[in-house]
């Protein structure tokens, strides 16, 4: 397995492809994930700038893989409806030209958070209409979708969704395993992970946990080996089932709002059971010492952009850390 990063993490530095692989050899990073771009327009990127990006890949000896790709045909934010297949098929395009395998997928989220919203499932029925729609695209052009573990779907609801579309692990469409993002949802990182696996493409690789307030829990990231998530036994399970696939440094600061006391939204999770729950209170427990720390330096969004490159960086020499260790048994 190799070590790189997802140039979301930098995105206050508003590096250029080209800057963002410098700064990935320079940092000690085994290649680049790029999930997508701050104001990126929807017009195929020219097949001279995708082959300066493929050349320095080469030249610095980075992995690529690519992103962009959306799966629910909705502006999130607004709910109205928009056409996303034109653009995942140039995406797919782009990353053929590139020689990489993955795009990764993601369409926003936090939709069970919003009593305005639609139904969960009105949601996956649309996300596996278009999924069939681009399959005989990713077929062609030998690509496959790699659908972010984001704030919209548990890995319940992917298992039983790409089941339903017929969906075969090792084809056309995979997960992006966001290690963090897994937590927001209700679930426990090793055991969602454990249930994923036969659908893992790709990876974001991200420390973090969760606390306790009066009104419920808080998620939160953190860098590499500073957080609650068991990334060790994450990462063997991988490199047991998918020794060649990457693992992509994803981080940022921020937290999100956990409202398990409500009941209207504890309903929008039918398969979280108290096995699982349990498991996230005790690593609220565990975290519960740090709290002042982790409210000061880490829920604060603005900060990010003067720590990003430093965290960055210290994950990468962290996550090579594990991965070592567990590659010398």
């Amino acid at each position: 397995m190799k070590v790189g990063i997802d140039n979301y993490g930098l995105g206050p530095l508003q590096l250029g492809p080209l800057e963002t692989l410098h700064w990935a050899a320079m940092n000690g990073a085994e290649g680049v994930a790029f999930s997508g771009f701050i104001d990126r327009i929807e017009d195929k990127m020219s097949s001279g700038e995708l082959q300066d990006i493929k050349s320095l890949s080469d030249e610095l000896e980075l992995y690529l893989e690519w992103g962009g790709g959306q799966h629910l045909p909705w502006d999130i934010g607004t709910n109205k409806s928009k056409e996303i297949l034109n653009f995942n098929t140039i995406v797919a395009e782009e990353a053929a030209e590139l020689d990489t395998k993955i795009v990764r997928s993601c369409s926003g989220g936090l939709m069970r958070w919003n009593d305005s919203g639609f139904d969960t499932s009105e949601y996956l029925e649309a996300m596996g209409k278009e999924l069939m729609q681009l399959k005989p695209v990713l077929k062609d052009l030998s690509v496959v979708w790699a659908i972010e573990t984001h704030f919209e779907f548990t890995s319940f609801e992917l298992i039983r969704l790409f089941e339903e579309c017929g969906f075969v692990p090792g084809e056309e469409v995979g997960i992006c395993l966001d290690t963090m993002n897994l937590l927001t949802m209700l679930e426990d990182p090793l055991n969602a992970t454990r249930r994923l696996l036969p659908w893992v493409v790709s990876t974001h690789i991200k420390d973090g946990g969760i606390l306790r307030y009066n009104d419920g829990l808080k998620s939160f990231p953190t860098g590499i080996g500073e957080g609650w998530i068991d990334l060790e036994n994450i990462i063997n399970e991988l490199e047991n089932e998918h020794p060649n696939v990457n693992l992509n440094v994803e981080d940022h600061n921020g937290s999100f709002n956990l409202p398990i006391f409500n009941q209207n939204f504890i309903n929008e999770f039918p398969d979280l059971d108290s096995d699982e729950m349990k498991k996230l209170l005790d690593m609220a427990d565990l975290a519960d010492s740090c709290k002042d720390n982790i409210e000061k330096t880490i829920f604060n969004r603005e900060i990010w952009p003067s720590v990003c490159e430093s965290r960055m960086s210290a994950d990468l020499v962290q996550l090579k850390i594990i991965r070592d260790k567990l590659k010398n048994g």
